[in-house]
C-alpha cells in the first residue's frame, strides 16, 4: 500500500502537510491548544485540549464532532487526539478542521 501510494517520500510529505494543517487550526482556533511544544509534535498523534476559559465545552465538542461524523481518541493528558496515520487522508483532517471552525462560530 505505502509503495502503491508514492513510497515513504511521499508518506513524509502528507504526514507532515497533514499535521501543519491540524496544528495550524489549532493555534488559530481561541478554543483550542495543542498539548505538546513545538519541537516535540507529532505528525501521527496530534493531541488538543479545550483552552481553559472553555474547559466546560469539551463534552459539547466531542459531542458535535461526532455527530460531524469524526472519531476521537482521547488524548494522553485528556481532551482529544487525532491519528492521522498514513491511511488518513486529507480531507478527513479538513473535516476536523472545518467542525473545529464550525465549532468555534457557535460559541
Amino acid at each position: 500500500w505505502v509503495k502503491q501510494n508514492g513510497g515513504v517520500e511521499a508518506m513524509d510529505k502528507r504526514a507532515k502537510e497533514r499535521a501543519d494543517m491540524l496544528y495550524t487550526e489549532i493555534e488559530r482556533n481561541k478554543l483550542f491548544r495543542g498539548t505538546a511544544k513545538a519541537e516535540d509534535r507529532s505528525y501521527m498523534n496530534i493531541c488538543f485540549v479545550m483552552n481553559d476559559e472553555y474547559k466546560e465545552l469539551e463534552a459539547d465538542f466531542l459531542q458535535f464532532a461526532t455527530e460531524c461524523g469524526l472519531h476521537f481518541q482521547r488524548g494522553s493528558v485528556g481532551g482529544f487526539r487525532a491519528s492521522c496515520y498514513n491511511a488518513q487522508t486529507i480531507e478527513g483532517v479538513q473535516a476536523l478542521i472545518q467542525s473545529m471552525k464550525d465549532f468555534e462560530a457557535q460559541h
